[in-house]
C-alpha cells in the first residue's frame, strides 16, 4: 500500500467497491459473521487424477468460493477441479495481471477484472481474452446493457464482449430516521425519496431545509466527495468523449458535478469527512450526519461501523437519479490451459442464478437483470434499515443507470477530482474554482507520466 493517506483510502475505496465489502454486506443478508479472509490459494473439491483443474485468480474476498459456487460446479461437473488465487489488494494484482497478459504466461484459467480497470482491458487487451458472447450458456438479454457495454471491445478493438460482470453497485441514500424527524422532513422511505426525485439540486435543497432545524454537529452528508461521485455516476459521458479522449475538463457534466457539490461544503451542509477513515467510520457510529449516497454493498460496511444503536434508524431511499459505484468482471485469457472449459464456468458463475445466490450469501449485487426476479433478489429485506426492500430499491437504480462511456484512466481523474479538488473545498475552506484548479493539474500531471 502507497504511503499517503490520500491514496490509502482510494485503495480501500477500490478494494471495497469489487469485493472486499460484499463480505460486509452479507452481515445484512445472512445475519452471521462474514467469511475469513481467503488464503493465496483455496480449491474446490479435490483428487481424482484424471480431472481438469481449473485455475481461477481473484483479488480480495471475491466471494464466489465463499458462497459455495466452486463445490456447487464441481458437484455438477466431476471432471473439474477449481482451485483459487487470491491477492489481497487491486493495485498489486491488477498489475500483475497486465504483464502476464503482455507475456501470455503465468496466467489463470479465469482472471477478475474491477470496473475501474475493465476499460483498459477492452481497449488494450482484446485480443488476448475469448470473446465469451459465444460461451454455452450465455444470453446478453439476462445482462444489464450497460453493464455488457462495459465487458465489450469497441468495434475498432473487434467488438468482442471479453467481459462477463459479476457484481455492481447501484446506489441509494441512507438516511438516518431520527435525524429527519428532528429535522421536520419524512422519515417514510417513499416520501423521502420522493424530496430529490430526478434531481440532484433537489437533494442540495433538502439539505438547506435539514440544516436549518438540525441540531450542532449534525451535517446533511458525510462528504461533498461522495455526492460527486454518485453525481458523476449517473451521467452517460463523463471524463472520456465516445472517441476515447480525455474530455473531463470540457464535459459540461463533470464541471457540474464538482460545482453542485461544492455546494454542499460552502453551504455548511457536510461533515467534512474523507471516505474510508477512522473519522468517517465514527461518523457512522456517532451520527454526525444524516445521508450518504451507499451503494448496495455499502450496507454492510453501515451496519458494521454503526453497530447495534444504529439498527431501524437508518433506512434507505431512492436517489435523485440512478447511477453506479463498483463492481466486477470475469474474463478468460486465450493463453490459459483450458480456455473451452474455462470460458464455461466463467458463464456458469456469471448466470442469473449464481449471481442470485452470490447476492443472498455475499450481499453482491447482480449484474444480471434476469435474477431481479428471483426470490432471493426481489423479495430481500434489509432488517437492520428497517425492513427495507433492498431487492427492489436496487434493482430500480440498476436498471436506470446509464450506458456510461469509460476510460482507462477514470480512476486516476475521479481520485483526484476527489481528494485533491474537493478535498480543497470540504476541508480547507478553498473555493470551487481553486479547489477545481487543483484537480486540473493534478490531474494532467498524473495523465502525463
Amino acid at each position: 500500500m502507497r504511503a499517503s493517506a490520500r491514496v490509502q483510502a482510494n485503495v480501500r475505496r477500490t478494494l471495497v467497491s469489487a469485493g472486499a465489502a460484499a463480505a460486509a454486506a452479507a452481515l445484512l443478508l445472512t445475519g452471521c459473521s462474514s467469511d475469513p479472509a481467503e488464503s493465496s490459494k483455496q480449491g474446490g473439491q479435490s483428487g481424482g487424477k484424471d480431472r481438469t483443474t481449473l485455475t481461477v485468480g481473484v483479488f480480495g474476498a471475491f466471494g464466489l468460493q465463499e458462497a459455495g459456487l466452486y463445490d456447487e460446479y464441481t458437484a455438477q461437473n466431476p471432471g473439474i477441479r477449481i482451485e483459487q488465487t487470491s491477492i489481497e489488494r487491486n493495485e498489486n494484482y491488477y498489475p500483475q495481471l497486465l504483464t502476464h497478459l503482455g507475456t501470455g504466461s503465468g496466467l489463470a484459467d479465469i482472471q477478475a477484472v474491477e470496473v475501474n480497470n475493465i476499460a483498459e482491458i477492452t481497449a488494450t487487451q482484446a485480443d488476448k481474452l475469448v470473446d465469451l458472447a459465444k460461451a454455452p450458456g450465455v444470453d446478453k438479454a439476462a445482462y444489464l446493457p450497460w453493464k455488457w457495454a462495459q465487458g465489450t471491445a469497441s468495434a475498432a478493438k473487434g467488438g468482442a464482449t471479453v467481459g462477463l460482470g459479476t457484481d455492481i453497485g447501484p446506489q441509494g441514500i441512507c438516511y438516518r430516521k431520527d435525524l429527519f424527524e428532528a429535522a421536520g422532513l419524512p422519515t417514510d422511505r417513499t416520501a423521502v425519496g420522493a424530496l430529490w426525485a430526478g434531481d440532484w439540486n433537489k437533494y442540495l435543497e433538502t439539505g438547506k431545509a435539514y440544516q436549518a432545524k438540525a441540531g450542532e454537529g449534525k451535517a446533511f452528508v458525510d462528504s461533498a466527495s461522495g455526492v460527486m461521485a454518485a453525481v458523476t455516476g449517473s451521467s452517460a459521458q463523463r471524463f472520456y468523449d465516445e472517441q476515447g479522449k480525455v474530455a473531463y475538463k470540457t464535459n459540461p457534466a463533470v464541471r457540474s458535478a464538482f460545482d453542485l457539490a461544492s455546494s454542499f461544503a460552502t453551504e455548511g451542509l457536510s461533515a467534512k469527512h474523507q471516505q474510508f477513515t477512522p473519522a468517517w467510520d465514527q461518523g457512522f457510529a456517532n451520527g454526525t450526519f444524516a445521508t450518504v449516497s451507499c451503494p448496495a454493498w455499502m450496507l454492510g460496511y453501515i451496519q458494521d461501523k454503526a453497530g447495534p444503536a444504529g439498527k431501524d434508524k437508518w433506512d434507505v431511499a431512492q436517489a435523485p437519479k440512478p447511477s453506479n459505484w463498483g463492481g466486477s468482471f470475469l474474463v478468460v485469457p486465450k493463453a490459459g490451459k483450458h480456455a473451452e472449459e474455462a470460458a464455461k464456468l466463467a458463464a456458469w458463475l456469471t448466470a442469473p442464478a449464481q449471481q442470485a445466490r452470490l447476492f443472498e450469501k455475499r450481499g453482491s449485487f447482480p449484474s444480471a437483470s434476469a435474477a431481479y426476479q428471483l426470490p432471493s433478489v426481489s423479495g430481500a429485506k434489509h432488517e437492520y434499515f428497517g425492513g427495507a426492500p433492498i431487492g427492489e430499491i436496487f434493482a430500480r437504480a440498476a436498471e436506470g443507470v446509464p450506458v456510461t462511456v469509460l476510460g482507462p484512466k477514470d480512476l486516476v481523474i475521479a481520485q483526484n477530482l476527489a481528494d485533491i479538488g474537493m478535498l480543497q473545498v470540504d476541508q480547507k475552506g478553498r473555493t470551487p474554482q481553486e479547489g477545481w484548479d487543483a484537480a486540473v493539474k493534478a490531474i494532467d500531471n498524473a495523465l502525463d507520466q
